[in-house]
């Protein structure tokens, strides 16, 4: 799985208590980048769904509101 054996001179992750929070937290892997990506520059349109022919009664329940609303 890795590809250096671990030693005593391997650097490795530790674990960081985070004050205020009952989750403790890992210190980055060496060598990874620990920023998030920012995902693509450019958005991408989503293709727009192709759905079967309209119903009788389509209009009438995209137009309806639940009850609960």
């Amino acid at each position: 799985m890795a590809d250096q054996p671990a030693g005593p001179d391997t650097p490795r992750q530790r674990v960081v208590r985070v004050p205020g929070s009952r989750r403790a937290r890992l210190t980055p892997v060496p060598g990874t980048d620990p920023d998030p990506e920012s995902g693509p520059a450019v958005v991408e349109k989503k293709a727009r769904v192709v759905r079967g022919p309209k119903g009788p009664n389509d209009d009438q329940l995209i137009q309806d509101i639940p009850p609960h609303y």
